[in-house]
């Protein structure tokens, strides 16, 4: 359930087209927790631990690691009481991730639908051709909330979207605890922007403006115009901007490549004899 952001992305709109293609309309749900990874309760944590056979030793250890954390607040030089901290996985630490995954892995039994889990981002999502998948995946979503309720973890539900797909889509609504999902034309899925048609313009226009921003500060900021000094850094800065999950979003579409080339040949002219 938990790959990389690049597979994550492919494997669950892969399924997503192939339904399209095959003429099916399809809802994606988008879900978002509240301040995931500083909710998840110790105690429950602990108990799911132990519950999928880690042994003793280890829970105990988890535990302590765990235990007698506090924090405080500071207002304007003023600073609050020291309070426990009860509930949350440390973050930038190795283990933090680790343990959310474990504690959330369950989020997708007894959902008919399609899940797609990655961190805290989740997709709910299916083909609804009718009333009755209109339902079912109300009730799906239903599901999740009831899981979130008992494992004590929130959806934040202003962050919380669908997305319908297919000319003859329903554009059924769904809530979420009683509140009413907005609709969405286009959502940043694991960084990447994904519009209710599956194309890959926006993204590729959003990844060239990146670049070109760093390209800017390059320039700027850079008084070399050595090859050796250049390169380097359009490798380390700029690149990751254009390639970063490009396998999922890699352009088709004339105007989208000579967007992304554009950058490349402003790189280029960077590099002094090469103007």
């Amino acid at each position: 359930m938990f790959w990389a952001c690049q597979t994550n992305l492919i494997a669950f709109y892969d399924e997503v087209s192939k339904k399209l293609d095959s003429g099916d309309a399809v809802d994606i749900i988008y879900l978002d927790f509240a301040k995931a990874f500083d909710t998840v309760p110790h105690k429950r944590l602990l108990s799911k631990l132990r519950s999928i056979g880690l042994s003793e030793v280890v829970c105990t250890w988890i535990e302590n690691w765990l235990q007698d954390r506090v924090q405080r607040v500071v207002v304007n030089g003023t600073f609050s009481t020291w309070s426990k901290v009860l509930s949350g996985v440390p973050q930038g630490s190795v283990l933090g991730p680790l343990l959310f995954n474990l504690f959330i892995n369950d989020l997708g039994e007894g959902i008919m639908s399609n899940v797609s889990v990655f961190a805290d981002d989740t997709k709910l999502c299916r083909p609804v051709n009718s009333i009755q998948d209109v339902t079912s995946l109300q009730q799906d979503l239903d599901q999740l909330a009831i899981w979130a309720a008992k494992w004590q973890m929130r959806f934040n539900v202003d962050k919380c979207k669908v997305m319908h797909l297919g000319c003859k889509n329903m554009q059924a609504p769904y809530t979420l605890n009683g509140t009413a999902l907005g609709k969405s034309l286009m959502e940043k899925d694991l960084g990447v922007l994904v519009d209710n048609k599956l194309g890959c313009s926006k993204q590729c226009q959003a990844a060239a403006a990146r670049a070109n921003k760093v390209l800017s500060c390059i320039k700027r900021g850079i008084d070399s115009r050595e090859e050796g000094v250049i390169l380097p850094l359009y490798r380390a800065l700029v690149r990751p901007h254009l390639e970063y999950a490009v396998q999922f979003w890699s352009p088709v579409l004339k105007r989208d490549i000579i967007e992304l080339e554009r950058v490349q040949r402003r790189a280029t002219k960077l590099v002094k004899g090469m103007e």
